[in-house]
């Protein structure tokens, strides 16, 4: 199994050391015979920005190939998933116990996630540093 995770993109805009692709992301089973019929068969287009040092060979429209390593797309969906959902089972296990009332807990687990997603959204410089894109 390989380390680094490749999408096939367009290049869609380029700004001063960022590059922003249009990646076509497609479930497995878009290539099936029978994907026309079946619900399961999806496609969605992203758009990833890819910092980079020179934006001196991209070209708007270029085909390119980003890619990530596969501990950087982990790390990625323990902060967009995981840790959310600990949150949230944390936060609504303590407000039942707290007050006994299932309502509040739904509530306040479902609020809990504001300020947690703010507070990613505070630190998305440092996280880049941490979770990178590059073009091969």
């Amino acid at each position: 199994m390989s380390d680094i995770i490749r999408h096939e993109g367009i290049v869609d805009n380029i700004e001063e050391g960022c590059v922003h692709v249009r990646i076509l992301q497609s479930s497995a089973c878009v290539a099936c015979k029978v994907a026309d019929y079946c619900n399961a068969a999806e496609s969605k287009e992203k758009l990833v920005d890819v910092y980079v040092d020179s934006t001196e060979n991209m070209k708007i429209g270029q085909t390119v190939i980003v890619a990530a390593k596969r501990k950087d797309a982990v790390k990625a969906l323990l902060w967009a998933f995981a840790v959310p959902l600990l949150v949230m089972i944390l936060v609504l296990i303590l407000i039942v116990i707290l007050t006994g009332h299932e309502g509040w807990a739904a509530i306040g687990a479902l609020l809990s996630l504001v300020p947690y997603y703010v507070l990613l959204y505070l630190l998305r410089h440092q996280m880049r540093r941490q979770i990178t894109f590059f073009i091969e």
